[in-house]
């Protein structure tokens, strides 16, 4: 397997090669990189050479192949992060790094799927993070090595065009599928949910996910024609709501996950085994890491870094997310 953690000055030598680069590392590692061609995210927790890990030593490097006709590097807040689809290259993909929190995630979280030419151009990427225990204490940031510096705020972003013979497929890895259970309709769109139609019946949802013991690893899934959707559940504080690490839409059907019987088992048996040489970049959801109980265990041959939300198009929760490059 090719080699994917580096050392901060192994770093800085494949920056000063000009190569294009997607980072993930601890924010104080980060700092450390000179400008060139890159942009990344602070995150501890990597998919990596052998393994799942949490390292403040280490960067999480994926680098563009050679092969690529153009690159273009920019930063979006929220006021033109609605631009994003519009702004790819025909033939290509784009690579996005949002800052986990901020109003740019919160923005594109709600209304990515009504920005002009949503899921025409292949959109890849991930929410940055920190450590789990300095949440609330140390804000998420994206870097950008062409100029602009660090975030809490903005999203940086890799437009890639591709020679004409190449293409470039999104692709969703999740262990998850609806249960039998009730089925559940918000009447908000947004991160945090009161009331709910729980079977055709106006409830409080915290209430009844409180009431009914439910396992909270599982999240509720959504189908958006058999593509399995997750809404992960991030906290129940006790204020008569319940608050999700992704939006929950208004008229969308919802209904918990079915239950799995061994979370390690089943996220392992699902991992792509065909063609892995095509993925070009990959990223998986912090929850699998904690749930899966993924440290120091093998993920296949996929690596890349662990993250506070995924983005395949539009953003993901509890899922993996992978880039292929093909040829046609």
């Amino acid at each position: 397997m090719k080699k994917v953690l580096y050392k901060v000055e192994e770093v800085i030598q494949l920056i000063n090669q000009n190569k294009y680069l997607i980072l993930a590392g601890d924010e104080e590692l980060l700092k450390q990189i000179p400008q060139g061609n890159w942009i990344g995210g602070s995150i501890p927790y990597f998919m990596g050479d052998n393994g799942g890990l949490f390292s403040k030593e280490l960067i999480q490097v994926t680098e563009i192949p050679a092969f690529i006709k153009d690159i273009k590097f920019k930063s979006y807040g929220i006021v033109n992060i609605k631009d994003i689809y519009k702004d790819g290259f025909n033939n290509g993909f784009s690579v996005i790094i949002i800052p986990a929190f901020s109003d740019t995630h919160l923005s594109f979280a709600i209304n990515a799927p009504d920005y002009k030419d949503f899921a025409t151009k292949p959109l890849i990427g991930w929410i940055s993070g920190t450590s789990l225990d300095a949440i609330g204490k140390i804000t998420p940031k994206t870097f950008t090595g062409s100029g602009s510096g660090i975030s809490d705020k903005n999203a940086v972003v890799m437009h890639v065009e591709l020679p004409s013979d190449k293409y470039a497929e999104v692709s969703i890895v999740n262990i998850f599928e609806q249960g039998n259970g009730d089925v559940f309709e918000f009447y908000d769109t947004g991160f945090q949910a009161s009331e709910a139609l729980i079977n055709g019946e106006k409830l409080n949802f915290a209430d009844y996910v409180t009431k009914n013991k439910i396992d909270l690893r599982l999240p509720l899934v959504a189908d958006y024609n058999g593509a399995m959707i997750n809404i992960s559940i991030r906290d129940i504080p006790g204020d008569n709501k319940v608050y999700f690490y992704a939006p929950v839409f208004e008229g969308v059907t919802y209904k918990f996950a079915a239950p799995l019987k061994d979370f390690v088992t089943q996220f392992s048996g699902v991992m792509p085994d065909k063609d892995i040489q095509n993925i070009t970049f990959s990223c998986n959801c912090i929850l699998n890491y904690l749930y899966s109980e993924l440290e120091g265990k093998k993920t296949g041959n996929i690596t890349g870094p662990f993250t506070f939300g995924e983005i395949a198009y539009q953003l993901m929760n509890q899922t993996m997310v992978n880039l292929d490059i093909r040829s046609l």
